[in-house]
């Protein structure tokens, strides 16, 4: 395993203990048996117990650092965009996010990200799997991941989950399409397609009816199959036992209390952000809760005043009921996009696409609080940033803080190893 340590301390040798690896439940395909592909994950703990799942704010369409999380007050580069003291002394986040600001005091800001792709399908590619897209090959995006390594004992509810997917949600790619994120559209009321649509009498008719087509499949076959053990009939009492599972109301927000739901904003984001909550206390390993909108080509400064108008409240109010309910030392959090955008503006009052220099912010799940990393150019003159840091790193990291051998070797269906992570941990970005 590799650690860098940014010279801020020695890397650390540290313990490890096995664990046992189930695999996870994600998308519609999520009830497809993965067994082939299950292996056993080593769990390293840097700082006291390992985190347990991630929530993934996935801002798509890449929004500007310079708006969010970087602001440069009084240079060309921030034309005219101010920025606002944080609850840290001598940190700045711009004047668009006041209580995120509040929070900043639970946040790592990376200010120097460095991606290589500049297009959006690609870069979301990226961000979510640690990899750049290749022809022959789709990699698993970190949900996946999670859900493949860590055991879900006890969890009848899809474990890999996108609230308000965008156009590219995340995937299991060679771990299995039943890795694929469970993508949800709506946070009021359970999720759709959970409920028969017949009356139970019939309901059970159906299910008698399917019982005589399943023997008669598994007659005459090998000997050791049957109706029980038929890919479909595992299957099926999946679904069942989905579908009469109270783990299902933790989709709907509409129970929470009203002071509670209003503190995140009267958004579809909003709302997304608080089902996120209460599907990791069920047992889900990671939600994404997509926001799109940030592709602020022409109308920058208004597109992102909109924007944060949405992700401010929201945001923060996850930081906080995270931190109320004491899930955040075992629950990280990951606001990112799929690149930033330029420091120059350009003839449309816009900002176009940067895939070097730009944020992400990160929290709980032993990443340090309070603490930014990397710096910008305040002239914009320079691409490069101090102390960057790969997309592949943060995946490393983040998968080294959730106790997963982050560099742990799987063979792909074409008998081709592939590492889970090609990144190292950033020993400086943990606490």
């Amino acid at each position: 395993m590799k650690i860098l340590s940014n010279n801020c301390g020695a890397p650390q040798h540290l313990s490890r203990r096995t664990l046992l690896c189930a695999a996870g439940l994600g998308g519609l395909a999520w009830l497809t048996p993965v067994a082939h592909w299950l292996g056993r994950a080593q769990e390293t703990a840097p700082r006291g117990a390992p985190a347990k799942s991630v929530i993934m704010l996935w801002l798509a369409g890449g929004p500007s650092q310079l708006e969010t999380f970087d602001p440069h007050p009084g240079k060309p580069i921030a034309a005219g965009t101010r920025a606002i003291k944080t609850s840290v002394k001598g940190m700045h986040l711009a004047a668009g996010l006041p209580r995120v600001a509040e929070v900043m005091d639970e946040l790592t800001i990376v200010r120097s990200m460095v991606s290589e792709e500049g297009d959006h399908e690609r870069a979301t590619y990226n961000l979510k799997t640690g990899y750049r897209p290749v022809p022959a090959l789709v990699h698993p995006s970190i949900g996946a991941v999670i859900c493949h390594q860590l055991p879900g004992d006890g969890v009848d509810i899809p474990r890999h989950v996108s609230i308000l997917p965008g156009q590219w949600p995340a995937r299991g790619g060679y771990l299995g399409a039943g890795l694929d994120a469970f993508k949800v559209y709506g946070t009021i009321g359970r999720a759709a397609n959970m409920t028969a649509r017949v009356q139970p009498p019939r309901q059970k008719k159906r299910l008698e009816a399917l019982r005589v087509i399943e023997q008669n499949f598994a007659r005459g076959r090998r000997a050791n199959l049957d109706e029980q053990t038929t890919l479909h009939n595992v299957t099926i009492k999946k679904a069942l036992r989905m579908m009469s599972s109270e783990q299902l109301d933790a989709f709907d927000v509409s129970k929470a209390p009203v002071r509670t739901r209003a503190t995140f904003g009267d958004t579809d984001f909003g709302r997304g952000c608080l089902a996120a909550i209460q599907l990791i206390k069920t047992g889900v390993r990671c939600v994404e809760v997509t926001l799109s909108g940030w592709d602020t080509h022409a109308g920058n400064h208004t597109g992102h005043a909109t924007q944060n108008a949405i992700l401010d409240p929201a945001f923060a109010a996850l930081i906080r009921e995270l931190r109320m309910r004491k899930m955040l030392d075992h629950t990280i959090v990951i606001c990112a996009g799929e690149f930033g955008r330029t420091p120059k503006i350009n003839r449309l009052d816009g900002r176009d696409h940067w895939p070097t220099g730009f944020s992400i912010a990160l929290a709980g799940g032993g990443f340090r609080a309070g603490h930014v990393h990397g710096a910008t150019d305040p002239s914009g003159e320079s691409k490069e940033p101090d102390a960057p840091i790969k997309v592949a790193h943060i995946h490393g990291t983040v998968l080294h803080a959730l106790g997963i051998e982050h560099d742990k070797e799987m063979m792909t269906p074409l008998g081709r190893p592939m590492a889970l992570s090609k990144g190292k941990v950033i020993s400086s970005l943990l606490r």
